[in-house]
């Protein structure tokens, strides 16, 4: 997959399984050329995500939920993965 597939692809994933109120996916690769963990040829990207699926859980919980929707990606197409993930209400308070 190359760059714009596969921040696409992330983006395409969250979007079917949080329906969120606000999502975006940087592709930070370009900050990590030359770094080890970028030399096989995956991604750094960071996300803020913004979905009622947050509402209520432990910011370590909603990653596990974001880990699991990017699963297979995480193993073959993303290195790193910085992620921002709110509620709306957490945001209107």
């Amino acid at each position: 997959m190359n760059p714009k597939e596969r921040k696409n692809e992330i983006i395409r994933r969250l979007r079917d399984a949080f329906m969120p109120e606000s999502l975006g996916v940087d592709d930070e690769s370009y900050l990590h050329a030359g770094h080890e963990g970028a030399k096989d040829g995956r991604g750094h990207f960071r996300v803020l995500i913004i979905a009622e699926a947050f509402e209520g859980k432990a910011m370590i919980e909603r990653h596990r939920m974001i880990y699991r929707v990017l699963d297979e990606m995480m193993r073959l197409d993303i290195h790193a993965l910085a992620i921002d993930a709110w509620s709306p209400e957490e945001l209107d308070r």
